[in-house]
């Protein structure tokens, strides 16, 4: 997709370095980072450089690739995967991603693993950028189909980012609404600002408003009322993990808005790839959810009249905060699930008609 009028993915390999999109420099500053080392990949996963379950999944493929580059030894390689696992912990994609990798660089020669790693890291993110081509075609018909029936703007609530800088390219949660756009369809994106790191304020905003798309930033309490008042008419997100059962994790407040849109007989879809579905898992206590440094709640960060990073505190000192990350949404009150291969029920039925 397009920043500045000029196409970018989200990470790409180019002269023995990776790059990447610094997305906590974002809406603020474009700035384009190399990763050089293994542990450069750990860093920018660890402080979401790089964030959204399949971007995550493509680093970690790529990390490994610059660990061969780094030390060419099966030892070094087998440390370096487990090491980006233990990163973030939520996200399947990552886990899939090395997984994956793994399986096609253990016990390889070592004159021929780097070609291999590189090239089925390149192989991870052109699947994912058609995965989310192809989500984005499924879901433009549920777009098309409130059109045809509304014959006015289609209003869709996104909660944090699963656009493209959460993926390679499209999305999943937004490409449904890049294409629309691109057929003519006339949208409009409430963005729930998504604290505590307001993904969806500095991330999802800014790329719609790169691709002109029509879009307003709410606190993430505003949805329901905007609900109530008949000014959403159906609900996209993205997912972390999805397990065999429909049970959706997403990023923390999805579970509410999946609430408010039951209640008020809003349609609440999903978006994802198939890389993102935790066919093992299948008690959604047993995700492991991952709880960052509460400072994320505790200060923010902005930019002053000087163009200079600020970072203030903005509760009592004494207090204590929590920061979860995620939270999982029943497969009982998701719509449907909008992947590559088409859309189903949130359950185990629906997930096994498509993918089984």
């Amino acid at each position: 997709m397009r920043i500045e009028g000029k196409e970018y993915h989200t990470i790409w390999f180019e002269n023995n370095i990776v790059k990447i999109i610094d997305q906590t420099k974002l809406p603020h500053r474009f700035i384009i980072k190399n990763l050089k080392t293994v542990v450069d990949a750990i860093n920018a996963i660890k402080k979401m450089e790089v964030r959204g379950a399949p971007l995550i999944g493509a680093t970690a493929a790529y990390g490994l690739v610059l660990s061969i580059i780094e030390n060419n030894d099966q030892s070094f390689l087998k440390k370096s995967a487990e090491n980006l696992i233990s990163s973030r912990p939520t996200a399947i994609n990552l886990k899939w991603a090395i997984d994956r990798m793994m399986n096609k660089l253990s016990g390889v020669n070592s004159n021929k693993i780097l070609e291999i790693a590189l090239n089925e890291a390149k192989e991870i993110c052109e699947e994912d950028i058609k995965f989310c081509e192809n989500i984005g075609l499924n879901g433009l018909k549920i777009i098309e189909e409130i059109y045809n029936k509304k014959k006015d703007t289609v209003n869709i609530l996104t909660h944090c980012n699963a656009g493209w800088l959460a993926t390679i390219n499209w999305g999943t949660a937004t490409s449904p609404i890049y294409h629309a756009h691109k057929k003519g369809i006339p949208v409009h994106v409430w963005a729930d600002e998504t604290r505590p790191r307001n993904q969806g304020a500095n991330l999802t905003s800014y790329e719609l408003n790169e691709e002109g798309i029509k879009n307003t930033i709410i606190a993430d309490n505003t949805g329901g009322i905007l609900m109530q008042r008949g000014e959403v008419d159906m609900c996209i997100v993205g997912t972390d993990r999805t397990l065999s059962n429909g049970d959706v994790c997403n990023k923390v407040g999805t579970y509410l808005k999946a609430l408010a849109a039951h209640d008020n007989n809003i349609p609440f879809y999903v978006a994802l790839p198939s890389s993102t579905i935790d066919w093992n898992i299948k008690d959604h206590k047993d995700i492991p959810i991952e709880e960052r440094n509460s400072e994320e709640l505790s200060h923010m960060e902005g930019f002053d009249d000087e163009g200079n990073i600020k970072k203030i505190q903005i509760y009592p000192k004494k207090s204590k905060a929590m920061n979860l990350a995620f939270d999982v949404t029943p497969g009982k009150y998701v719509t449907g699930l909008i992947t590559e291969k088409g859309i189903c029920e949130a359950s185990e039925k629906g997930l096994e008609g498509l993918f089984k």
